[in-house]
């Protein structure tokens, strides 16, 4: 399924969306270039999980991972930095997958063969400048 996006609220509107579809135990797989709406789309993820502060979501590009607490608990997390399968591995995302929440991983395609078979995977491009059209898939 795609989706076109036409501002930021939007895409906050679809995460809220796509995160009444999510139950403990999911993860989500995001890919798209640099500025696509990766984290805005996980802001509204978060605020459809319950995250009271989620506008106050962000890249946890340098930390790797950033927990938010909602009804359900939502584990972020940006491998951008990371290149080597290895290193993906070393930073324990499948730790989460067994907790009581929602695991979202931004740059998801560097996982490569270690990226679970079952997923929503989401892919976002930028269409113009306000436009982003947003692929949903469930693997």
């Amino acid at each position: 399924m795609a989706v076109v996006t036409k501002s930021e609220e939007e895409t906050i509107r679809l995460g809220e969306k796509i995160a009444r579809w999510l139950k403990p135990g999911d993860l989500v797989a995001l890919s798209g270039d640099l500025g696509a709406g990766k984290t805005t789309l996980v802001k509204g993820i978060a605020k459809g999980l319950g995250v009271k502060d989620y506008r106050h979501v962000n890249s946890p590009s340098f930390v790797l991972v950033k927990e938010y607490k909602g009804k359900v608990p939502l584990y972020h997390f940006d491998i951008y930095r990371l290149n080597k399968l290895k290193d993906i591995e070393d930073i324990g995302y499948e730790d989460y997958l067994g907790r009581r929440g929602v695991v979202v991983i931004e740059w998801a395609k560097k996982m490569g063969r270690i990226l679970p078979k079952r997923h929503l995977g989401i892919d976002l491009k930028i269409k113009n400048p306000k436009e982003r059209v947003i692929n949903i898939k469930k693997v």
